[in-house]
């Protein structure tokens, strides 16, 4: 994802370290023990903490199933939309990510929005991190890179992957894109009851 401080509050990213650390304190946890328990290092943590590192989707997932607080009670956004529902999107680097799952632990699941991206990109730095995510593509396209894998999701097209394997992905353009993320941070994955049946050449069906 694009690092864009432009998109983001900064007041909001200043209170990710404080509320990090708090956090860390009332449980009596350590650096290291923490590091031992979500697999980031102890340095990364460190500097989350401070304020030096700038906070990810890929590490505050695991710090909140850790500290058992939903997602967006880390990054303290406002609330917004149905009052009966209080949806909290959370912006980072651009990306409006909104959370439609409240409990704590368990699989996560957000709606995520990528503006269109810009005309020039970096690395695309790819990732390793504990858990396992399913990905559907609402609107737009979407570039993934797994692995030694280069793939472009469109509307209606999903991928699952284990999240120890390297990987990036974004917003293909060139309009918005919009997904539907299902993540487990213990590495859970989605269980398919059910399967459409094909039909084949002489009029009867098959498992797809």
């Amino acid at each position: 994802m694009d690092d864009d401080e432009g998109l983001v509050p900064r007041a909001v990213l200043e209170a990710v370290g404080p509320r990090l650390r708090d956090l860390r304190k009332q449980r009596g946890a350590t650096l290291a023990s923490l590091a031992a328990t979500t697999g980031i290092s102890v340095s990364t943590l460190s500097r989350l903490e401070s304020g030096q590192r700038r906070p990810t989707l890929e590490l505050l997932l695991p710090l909140a199933r850790v500290h058992q607080v939903p997602l967006d009670d880390l990054v303290g956004a406002p609330e917004t939309g149905d009052p009966r529902v209080h949806p909290r999107p959370v912006v980072r680097h651009g990306v409006t990510m909104v959370p439609l799952s409240r409990r704590p632990g368990g699989t996560q699941a957000y709606k995520m929005v990528y503006p269109p991206p810009p005309g020039a990109r970096g690395p695309l730095e790819q990732q390793t991190h504990e858990g396992y995510e399913w990905i559907y593509v609402l609107a737009g396209r979407l570039r993934l890179r797994l692995g030694p894998h280069d793939l472009t999701l469109e509307a209606g097209e999903v991928a699952e992957f284990d999240c120890r394997t390297p990987h990036w992905f974004g917003n293909l353009g060139p309009g918005a894109l919009e997904v539907l993320s299902l993540f487990g941070p213990q590495g859970e994955r989605m269980h398919v009851r059910a399967r459409p049946r094909r039909a084949t050449a002489d009029g009867g069906q098959r498992p797809a």
